[in-house]
This record gives C-alpha cells, sequence and structure tokens, in this order.
C-alpha cells in the first residue's frame, strides 16, 4: 500500500491520507492530548441517558444503575487504552492493524459492521441527541435543527484529522466547565431517588451491557487517532490518556444520567426534562448547547471513524480525498436514520438505543477479544508489515462468528423481537416492570460476557493450531 503525504499539518487542510501508514514527516501530537480526544465527545447527552437505562427500563435501583455502568466503562476502557498504544508505531488505523487477527478477506466483517455501527448507527444516536438539545434551545423545528447539526458535523470530519483533534481539545474545555457546574448541581440537587429493589443478575447484565456497548463502541477506532503521534510516544501515558479521557467521561455522565432520571422518569424529549431539572434558565440554555456541541464531538470521530472502517476493506474507489468523499455520504445515510428516529418515532427513543447499545456490545465484544489475543501472541512482531502483507488468518473470522453467533443465539435480549433461551433461565430469569404494571422487559443479557470468553478461548485453539501467529 502506498504511502500518501498530506503536506501540511494546519487543521484547515483537508486530509488525504486514508489507511495509509503516516510516515515519519507527518507525526505530531502529544500522548496527553488523548484524554481530550476522548473526553470530549462523550461529553453529550446520549452518555447521560445510557446512565438512565438502568432505572428507566432495567428494573435496577439507583445504587444498582451506577455500579452496573461504572463496571460495564472499566471494562471497556482498559483494551481501549492498550488499543490506543498500536497506533504510534504502526502508523494504521485501528480496523486495518486488525487485519493481523482477521487476514484481508477476514476483516471485511469487523470493518463492514464498524461501517455501519460507527459511520451510520452512531451517528444517528448523536444527531438525534443534539438536534433534540438545538430544538428545544432554539425552537427550531427538529427536522432544521437535525439538518444544522449534520451538515456541521459532516464538514468538520470532511476536513479531517488535525481539524477534529483541534476541535476536540478545545471544545472539551468549555464542555468540561458546563458539565461540572451541571453534575455538581444534579448530585446535590435532592434528585437522587433510592427505591426499593432486590438485586438482579438480569437487569444488571443489560445495563452493564449497554454502558460497556457505549464505551467500548469507540474502540474500533482507538489507533486511529493516534497514528499521527510519533513513534516514541510513551506507551503508558498514552495508554492512560486514552482510557481515563473515555473511562471518566463516561462515567460521570452516565451516573448523572441515573440520578436525574430516577426523578424525571420517562418523558418524551428527554433533553428538555433533563434540562428543566436544572432549574436556572441561563444554565439550561446552556447545558442544551453543550449538549448540541457534544453531540458533534462525538459525531464527527463517528462518521470519519466510519469512513476508515469502509476503506479498510480495501475498496479502490479512484480519487484523491475518497475518505472525505466517504465521510460526506456516510452522514447523509446516518441523518436520515436519525430522522426516522427524532422526527416520526420521538417516542421510542429509549427503547432503540438500548437495543442498539447491546447490538454493539453482540459484535465489539468478540472483535475485541481475538484482537486482543492475537496482539499478545504476537509480541515482538511487527504488527504494521502484518497488517500490509495481504496474508490470510482464518482463525479470526472463524472465532469472530462461531463465537458471535452463539452468544446472541443463547444469551441476547432483544425484548421484544428476540429473547434467546439462556436470558430467561436460571439467574436471568428476572421480569422488570413499571410502576404502572406495565411490562418493559425480560430476563438479562450476557452475550458480550459470552461471546469475549469464547471469542478468546476459540482464537488461540486455532491460532496455535494454524501457526497463524508465528513469525515466518
Amino acid at each position: 500500500m502506498a504511502n500518501t503525504t498530506s503536506g501540511s499539518a494546519k487543521a484547515t487542510s483537508i486530509e488525504v491520507n486514508d489507511v495509509s501508514p503516516i510516515s515519519a514527516g507527518e507525526r505530531h501530537g502529544k500522548a496527553w492530548h488523548l484524554f481530550t480526544v476522548w473526553s470530549s465527545p462523550n461529553l453529550e447527552f446520549a452518555t447521560v441517558y445510557v446512565g438512565a437505562l438502568g432505572v428507566l427500563f432495567f428494573g435496577l435501583n439507583l445504587t444498582q444503575a451506577i455500579l452496573a455502568v461504572v463496571v460495564g466503562n472499566a471494562l471497556a476502557a482498559l483494551t481501549h487504552g492498550l488499543f490506543s498504544t498500536f497506533g504510534p508505531k504502526a502508523g494504521l488505523p485501528q480496523m486495518v492493524l486488525g487485519r493481523t487477527a482477521f487476514g484481508k478477506l477476514g476483516n471485511l466483517i469487523p470493518a463492514g459492521l464498524s461501517t455501519l455501527v460507527a459511520g451510520i448507527g452512531w451517528f444517528a444516536v448523536n444527531s438525534v441527541s443534539g438536534a433534540l438539545a438545538l430544538n428545544a434551545l432554539t425552537n427550531i423545528p427538529v427536522a432544521a435543527s437535525l439538518g444544522i447539526v449534520v451538515v456541521v458535523q459532516i464538514a468538520i470530519a470532511f476536513i479531517g484529522h488535525n481539524l477534529i483533534q483541534v476541535w476536540e481539545r478545545y471544545t472539551s474545555y468549555g464542555l468540561a466547565v458546563v458539565w461540572i457546574i451541571v453534575t455538581f448541581l444534579v448530585l446535590t440537587g435532592g434528585h437522587a431517588h433510592f427505591a426499593d429493589a432486590s438485586f438482579n443478575i438480569g437487569g444488571f447484565t443489560l445495563a452493564a451491557g449497554a454502558a460497556y456497548g457505549y464505551t467500548a463502541g469507540w474502540t474500533p477506532f482507538a489507533s486511529d487517532y493516534t497514528r499521527y503521534l510519533p513513534e516514541n510516544t510513551n506507551k503508558r501515558a498514552l495508554g492512560l490518556a486514552a482510557g481515563l479521557g473515555n473511562f471518566f467521561s463516561t462515567s460521570v455522565l452516565m451516573v448523572v444520567g441515573a440520578v436525574a432520571f430516577s426523578a424525571i422518569g420517562i418523558v418524551t424529549n428527554p433533553t428538555k426534562g433533563f434540562t428543566a431539572l436544572i432549574g436556572n434558565d441561563y444554565l439550561a440554555a446552556l447545558t442544551l448547547l453543550a449538549i448540541a456541541v457534544g453531540s458533534v464531538s462525538a459525531n464527527v470521530l463517528n462518521v470519519y471513524s466510519g469512513a476508515m472502517s469502509f476503506l479498510s476493506m480495501g475498496f479502490k474507489l479512484g480519487f484523491k480525498t475518497r475518505r472525505a468523499i466517504m465521510v460526506t455520504l456516510a452522514g447523509i445515510l446516518g441523518g436520515l436514520v436519525a430522522y426516522d428516529a427524532a422526527v416520526l418515532d420521538p417516542k421510542g427513543l429509549g427503547s432503540s438505543l438500548e437495543s442498539f447499545l447491546l447490538v454493539v456490545s453482540y459484535w465489539v465484544a468478540p472483535w475485541v477479544a481475538i484482537v486482543l489475543v492475537d496482539y499478545l501472541m504476537r509480541r515482538g512482531q511487527n504488527l504494521s508489515e502484518i497488517a500490509l502483507s495481504g496474508k490470510e488468518n482464518f482463525a479470526g473470522p472463524v472465532a469472530f462468528v462461531v463465537a458471535t453467533a452463539t452468544s446472541i443465539y443463547f444469551f441476547a435480549n432483544q425484548y421484544p423481537a428476540y429473547v434467546a433461551p439462556l436470558a430467561t433461565s436460571g439467574s436471568f430469569a428476572d421480569n422488570f416492570y413499571m410502576a404502572d404494571g406495565v411490562k418493559i422487559i425480560e430476563g438479562g443479557d450476557a452475550t458480550a460476557i459470552v461471546g469475549f470468553v469464547i471469542a478468546a478461548v476459540l482464537y488461540y485453539v486455532l491460532a496455535t493450531a494454524l501457526k497463524t501467529t508465528k513469525k515466518n
């Protein structure tokens, strides 16, 4: 694969590096920048609402819901920090590096999933929260608010890596100030409702799985934002900056969401209900603005890395700015999905988000396990050289498909569309009800945990038998 050169580190220059290795002359940045890169996109309302799912839909009391999101976020942040350290030495995006475990053809599976989930799915989720916030702030119709948010997001991601880094760094400062104030007011405002609820492992796995799906959803992009760093960047500092930036921002805002919505309950426009709880009109308006800006911060990463995932599949589109063009196409498709959710079916936002986050965890957990085991088995090898060699590694796709299919079939809970046999038996057979007696969901969801374990063990066995991770 040829090495291209952008010729500039200016934030306003359109990036023409796509999935090619980054040359030494283009390397720039510092390890600590990754803290703001990964904290800024999480300082938005979708993060808050993930924390609310445990108390609204999964039958948990406040303490249980908080514990669940902290556990889910911690597990996701560990591998996110580790995978971020791959970028400086390899100079490649995460999905290209995934070829070491999946081979060139097998990598089409996770890269394709990442394209759909990030470039379209996540883009839609965060565009909805930004549009609803802008609507509540300005009274601009939701459809028009959505259009504004989508255009801004596409424009930043279109220009590329350097502008994204600058945007995330400087918006994180303002967003942090707003959310620190909001967090203090919510946590000290007497809004916490510690309702009695017996501990149920089913609801806990659902809440932890949703949090894990949200936070680990960033991991397939980890090295996308570290590949421009100098090769001698301190790995420990980089891993801590990326992992902690992800963990603290998600955990704090999810705790705020759990506390706030234990008092608010289910409402049609969650952003408006949340800001109404704050009380002060000026701060409420500032919070709505922060929510809109935060959604942009999240989505420029989603649509950028969604396009990178698509290009890592090896398609030759025949034009220099193919990354920028793919960003635009993915943003338009994601915007259409967001329109359906925000304008056509706003009442289904909570259940749709819960289902989406669990689906993310279903494929990310086995993928993380395989890449992690592959990395450990290849210690001392040149990952970049292996990824670009074009060699196949059938241990990865086989382990991924078997682990994902098995865990979903036996453990997935996508109530009411599909509830797996083991999601409604044994320790997962809890039934959850709203206060008015209407059934919300039944059973738990251990799909991500089971998928991770099966994928890790199966990949190790297959890679050892096929000798695919041994040096030539």
